[in-house]
């Protein structure tokens, strides 16, 4: 099984990508061929300081080797080191709809949350279709909000199949049966991690970079605490039962302790005697508990620039070799020598 994901160089990662997205990556490192790269082409839809993006990208590499991806199983590379997927990316455009770009749900709720509607944020999911087709992806492991995006790779690339692979049949993608022939593009599927909830952020609302309520992975010690300190709480007394819902601090207390120390916080919690305060240092102490090795891993890579830049190179030798088998398929389709 081959397996693909990536995550935009737009900010600061937090630990909302941890759990959403960046631990199912590790875990799948041993499940199969992954391909992970850093969608630098991505962010520039928000990212439009050359030196700030050139730093985002780095700290995006060295998140995902700090939390454990490996370089000898997995290939990691930067999205722009592989120009043929600018190649894909427009002869695929050929093909799209301008009514799919248009019922997006990433594009209205990005230009919704203020961000200017350019043609690149408008043209995402077809940067993104790209991003998938060009290594043959099985599997592309994504939240429940990215499956759209994964339905229109697949529509795209049945389109695409369609109009340029003589004998092609949709209902046998494979070309399995006699007379039919397999599609150049292949069709990826969504790997959704069911059981990872939506992280808060310390304002209650969904962690996001754009919101600006995150804690941040490898960020400095004391900003850590005092975002912990002002998560998002009520006014209910000490003495008093706390609330279960729209408690933000709870469910990342939830989130972060294993079951048996939750349990203890759930009952107490339920039963009152506790002060918040009491609680925002319980996921103090088990923020570095987790991500205490990562941060010293991610120290210890910082300081050897030079070694972070072969991985990256060699990540990107790599997939570029896939890359390039299956666009020399896809120009001779198109007619470009």
């Amino acid at each position: 099984m081959r397996i693909l994901s990536g995550v935009q160089s737009s900010g600061r990662l937090h630990i909302g990508n941890y759990y959403g997205a960046m631990r199912q990556f590790v875990q799948l490192q041993d499940q199969g061929e992954a391909y992970y790269f850093i969608a630098n082409y991505h962010a520039l839809n928000t990212v439009r300081d050359p030196k700030l993006a050139q730093e985002l990208t780095r700290d995006a590499a060295l998140t995902y080797l700090s939390l454990g991806l490996d370089p000898k199983k997995a290939i990691l590379f930067r999205q722009s080191d592989v120009k043929e997927v600018a190649e894909l990316y427009w002869i695929l455009g050929t093909v799209v709809p301008q009514s799919n770009l248009e019922r997006a749900h990433s594009y209205k709720d990005k230009v919704a949350q203020g961000i200017s509607p350019d043609f690149g944020l408008f043209a995402y999911p077809v940067l993104m279709a790209a991003d998938i087709l060009l290594y043959s992806a099985d599997a592309v492991p994504v939240g429940k909000d990215q499956i759209q995006h994964i339905e229109f790779a697949r529509d795209w690339a049945v389109k695409f199949n369609t109009q340029y692979v003589p004998g092609y049949d949709p209902a046998d993608p494979e070309g399995k049966e006699r007379g039919h022939s397999p599609g150049i593009l292949k069709l990826p599927a969504a790997h959704v991690q069911e059981s990872t909830a939506t992280v808060p952020g310390i304002d209650g609302r969904k962690m996001s970079k754009s919101y600006g309520n995150t804690l941040e992975l490898f960020g400095e010690e004391k900003d850590i605490k005092k975002r912990i300190m002002s998560i998002k709480t009520d006014s209910t007394p000490v003495e008093a039962p706390k609330p279960t819902t729209d408690a933000p601090l709870y469910d990342l207390l939830r989130l972060m302790l294993p079951a048996a120390e939750f349990a203890e916080v759930d009952a107490t919690w339920k039963a009152g005697g506790k002060g918040y305060g009491d609680y925002k240092k319980k996921l103090l102490e088990a923020f570095h508990t987790t991500f205490g090795p990562a941060r010293q891993r991610y120290a210890e890579l910082r300081a050897d620039t030079g070694e972070l830049e072969r991985i990256l190179q060699d990540g990107a030798q790599r997939a570029r070799a896939e890359a390039h088998r299956l666009m020399d398929q896809v120009r001779r389709a198109v007619g470009i020598p």
